[in-house]
């Protein structure tokens, strides 16, 4: 979820533009959304401090990445609240903060750049949140299988491609633009039948997308982040070894004279 989560406050923040006629209400709406990131990683930190689990130095990295994710959206939030009280200060004619305690009055487009440096600054912060939860999980999962601690879920079979499909969805790599896929990285290869695949079998879904050039999110459903969070370091079977060809049958001596 918490994946999930920077995926939307990205794509929403994609979409603000500071030099509407109510930049503040905007901003505001963000800095809620930065301190649920916030809170969300911490709540994870609470959930794995209730497992009786031996914290190895894979389980230590695990509690850094997720408190780091913390620490970026808590940072980002604060950038958020710099902005509207520039706006807001400037609206009232009162100086701001600028460098290292030094005081002025700002006009209103100097304000507004001000505050779009900080809201520039906050999408750098976030950018890799989604990829950043996913790589911790994967760190968590295997390392609990090493322990022994093998997931009770099955994942479905799924085909190389809906494998790493899912993995992409999950990163936010994945959107729909115009019915196509829109992916974010030029490496990554998604069709449309392959997104339908996983729709059907409950493994996706999509959402409407605030961001101004994609129509649609392509997420992970619960049964989705289950089958992937599965999926982590499962051991590969086996493949079957390969037939031999037969063996032909040596031509008798009337068989060669009959030739």
């Amino acid at each position: 979820m918490l994946a999930a989560d920077f995926i939307r406050f990205n794509d929403a923040h994609n979409r603000f533009a500071l030099n509407g006629p109510t930049p503040t209400t905007l901003l505001n709406a963000q800095t809620e959304s930065a301190q649920h990131l916030a809170q969300s990683a911490l709540t994870i930190v609470h959930t794995l401090n209730a497992q009786p689990m031996y914290h190895s130095p894979a389980i230590h990295a695990v509690y850094a990445r997720v408190r780091q994710l913390a620490q970026l959206a808590t940072d980002a939030a604060d950038h958020l609240i710099d902005a509207v009280d520039i706006l807001d200060n400037t609206r009232a004619g009162l100086p701001i903060e600028i460098g290292d305690d030094f005081l002025t009055v700002l006009t209103e487009q100097q304000a507004r750049q001000e505050a779009s440096r900080r809201f520039t600054l906050v999408a750098s912060l976030t950018a890799l949140g989604a990829s950043d939860a996913l790589a911790t999980s994967e760190i968590f999962v295997a390392e609990r299988r090493h322990r022994g601690f093998v997931p009770e879920y099955r994942p479905p079979v799924l085909s190389p491609t809906q494998d790493s499909t899912l993995r992409a969805v999950a990163r936010g790599d994945v959107a729909i633009t115009s019915g196509k896929p829109y992916l974010r990285r030029e490496d990554l290869r998604v069709s449309i039948s392959t997104i339908r695949a996983l729709e059907s079998r409950g493994l996706v879904m999509r959402e409407d997308c605030p961001d101004w050039f994609r129509d649609e999110r392509v997420h992970l459903t619960a049964a989705g982040r289950l089958s992937l969070a599965a999926s982590f370091a499962r051991p590969r079977s086996a493949a079957p070894p390969a037939a031999r060809p037969p063996v032909r049958p040596v031509a008798t001596a009337a068989r060669t004279a009959a030739r």
